[in-house]
C-alpha cells in the first residue's frame, strides 16, 4: 500500500511540479505570474480531448496542436492580462490573470460541457507490477516526463543562447534592452512555455482523471503553493518541493482519507513557509542601499 501511494504521489508531485516550473519561469524574467496556470492545464486537456476523441485526429497529431494552441493562449495572458498594467509599475496583473482564468473556464463550461468526459487511452490505463503493488504505465510516464522537462529546461539555460537571453534579461532587463535584447519578447515566450508546461501536465494527467472545466483549479492552487514552497526563483527546489508534495497527499489519503488531504498538506505547507519564508530552497534577497 505505502509503495503504490508513493508511486501515485510522485506522478502527483510531478504534476505539481510541471504546474509550479510554468510560475517559476515567468517570475524570474517579469517577477509576474500567471494566476491563469490552472486554466492552462484544463485547456490542455480539453484541447487534446477535442481533437483527439472529438475530431478524430492521431494522437501524434492532436497533442502537438493543443500545445500551440496552449501557447497562443499564454502569449495572450500576458500581452492582454499581464504587460498593460506590469508597465505601469501597477499589480494589476494579479486581478487580471485570476479573473482570465474564471473567464476560460466559464468559456470551456459553456462551450465543452459541464459532465466530465473520460480521455480514452487504453495502454495509458494498463498496469504493470512495481515492488509488488499494481500501478498504471501513466504513473510511471507522468514523473518520467516532468524529470525531463526539468532538466531540459535547465540545459536550455545553462547551455543555449536563449538560455543567456534569458538570464541577462533576470539579471538586468535595462542592460539587455540596451544590448539589443527584445525584452518583451522574451517575457511572451516566458508565459508561452508557462502555458505550455500546464498544458503538458492536463495532457498527461487526462487519462487518470476525467476532462473537465474545472479540473484546473485546485490543481493550480496546489501547484503555487509548491511554487512558493520550493522557492519560486529555484527550478530544483520548485521540482523537489512538487515530487514532496505529492508524495506527502498521496501518503495521507492512503493512510487517513480523502477528507484530511487538504487539511494536513496546506496547514505543513502553512508550517514549512513560517519556518522557511523564502521557501524550502529560497534564497533571502539583499537588498542594497
Amino acid at each position: 500500500m505505502i509503495s503504490a501511494s508513493i508511486i501515485s504521489g510522485l506522478g502527483l508531485g510531478s504534476m505539481y511540479a510541471l504546474l509550479a516550473l510554468g510560475f517559476h519561469v515567468t517570475f524570474i524574467v517579469s517577477r509576474t505570474v500567471n494566476f491563469a496556470q490552472g486554466s492552462a492545464m484544463m485547456l490542455g486537456a480539453v484541447f487534446g480531448f477535442t481533437l483527439y476523441q472529438t475530431w478524430g485526429l492521431p494522437l501524434w497529431l492532436a497533442v502537438p496542436i493543443a500545445l500551440v494552441l496552449a501557447a497562443i493562449y499564454g502569449l495572450a495572458i500576458e500581452r492582454f492580462l499581464v504587460r498593460p498594467f506590469a508597465s505601469r509599475g501597477s499589480d494589476g496583473w494579479l486581478m487580471a490573470t485570476v479573473a482570465g482564468g474564471i473567464l476560460v473556464d466559464n468559456l470551456v463550461l459553456f462551450t465543452f460541457g459541464k459532465e466530465p468526459r473520460q480521455f480514452p487511452s487504453d495502454w495509458a490505463s494498463s498496469t504493470v507490477e512495481l515492488f509488488g503493488s499494481g500501478v498504471y504505465i501513466q504513473q510511471l510516464l507522468i514523473p518520467a516526463m516532468g524529470l525531463l522537462l526539468a532538466a531540459a529546461l535547465m540545459l536550455v539555460n545553462r547551455y543555449t543562447r536563449l538560455g543567456k537571453v534569458l538570464q541577462a534579461t533576470v539579471q538586468n532587463p535595462d542592460a539587455a534592452s540596451l544590448m539589443g535584447i527584445r525584452v518583451p519578447r522574451v517575457i511572451s515566450i516566458a508565459f508561452a512555455v508557462s502555458t505550455v508546461l500546464a498544458a503538458i501536465a492536463g495532457l498527461l494527467i487526462a487519462p487518470l482523471f476525467s476532462v473537465s472545466s474545472d479540473m484546473g483549479t485546485l490543481f493550480g492552487l496546489k501547484a503555487f503553493a509548491v511554487a512558493i514552497l520550493g522557492g519560486i526563483a529555484s527550478a530544483p527546489g520548485v521540482l523537489v518541493a512538487g515530487l514532496l508534495f505529492g508524495v506527502i497527499e498521496a501518503l495521507v489519503t492512503a493512510q487517513l482519507g480523502s477528507a484530511f488531504t487538504q487539511i494536513i498538506t496546506f496547514s505543513l505547507v502553512i508550517v514549512a513557509l513560517a519556518l522557511r519564508p523564502d521557501g524550502l530552497f529560497g534564497k533571502r534577497r539583499l537588498l542594497k542601499v
